[in-house]
């Protein structure tokens, strides 16, 4: 069986991170292994503290989880400091996946920062020439090119910008963006651009970054080529999103990893 490995934060009101990939890679009949590289107390009202585990334990981890399964895919999350950044992109030079899915995350959904200043340098010259995709939100985007993405125009060029600092493709995610009413996601590999079109859900969401990077790290798993295993993500999150609920007293949704089978409890 071929693996999906995700390195990325611990989530303890289960909405985003580790969890949510385990959700998606199991959504998808994908076996997953994960790597926490950093601990959040967090509900849906907000983030209360982080708790970064040692690096040399962080490398254990995904040591263990490459001498022992065979992995097709990695999604890497929330990634909190330099000395973070610096072992995983030595960890992955060292084991070489076929594939590494790069969620840039820096800012939660509630607003609270999660990458620290310094390790901003590391993140564009460690792992995003490691990344097979990388899947910014157009926040994320604009820090890591430090530049505005204002409208269509700028989407389209910064998917050739972050390909220029080493990415090989990019899946910028139009959330953020008033694009004429749907949410586009742009993929751009440099020999192939598409736009992923969804209309726009009117809700405070949690966990999506996480499940779209995660679900395609599980269609690569599942051998599906890089564009086809975009839109399959990005169609999968659009469902999941639709079968969102609220399993906490704060406004944020989770996802319903699994259609049809939504709490409606959870919504009372």
């Amino acid at each position: 069986m071929i693996c999906a490995l995700t390195i990325a934060g611990s989530d303890s009101g289960g909405g985003a991170g580790i969890q949510a990939d385990l959700k998606t890679f199991a959504a998808h009949g994908v076996h997953g292994l994960s790597a926490i590289a950093a601990l959040t107390a967090q509900n849906t009202r907000g983030v209360t503290a982080v708790h970064v585990p040692p690096v040399e334990f962080l490398r254990a981890q995904i040591d263990a989880c490459f001498d022992d399964f065979r992995i097709g895919a990695v999604k890497i999350g929330m990634l909190a400091t330099r000395a973070v950044i610096e072992a995983v992109a030595d960890a992955l030079e060292a084991h070489a996946p076929p594939a590494i899915v790069l969620d840039p995350v820096m800012v939660a959904t509630s607003g609270n920062r999660l990458l620290a200043d310094d390790a901003l340098d590391a993140l564009r010259h460690r792992l995003l020439p490691l990344a097979t995709l990388v899947t910014p939100n157009i926040p994320e985007a604009e820090t890591l090119l430090g530049a505005s993405i204002a409208d269509s125009d700028a989407a389209n060029r910064a998917t050739r910008q972050l390909r220029e600092l080493g990415a090989r493709a990019v899946l910028l995610k139009g959330g953020h963006l008033d694009d004429g009413g749907d949410v586009l996601d742009r993929y751009d590999d440099g020999a192939l651009a598409i736009v992923f079109s969804h209309p726009r859900i009117p809700l405070q969401a949690h966990g999506t970054g996480c499940t779209l990077a995660a679900a395609i790290a599980a269609n690569l798993c599942l051998g599906i080529p890089l564009p086809d295993a975009c839109r399959h993500a990005s169609d999968h999150v659009a469902a999941a999103l639709r079968d969102g609920y609220r399993p906490g007293r704060g406004a944020l949704r989770v996802l319903g990893h699994w259609p049809g089978k939504k709490n409606k409890k959870a919504d009372e």
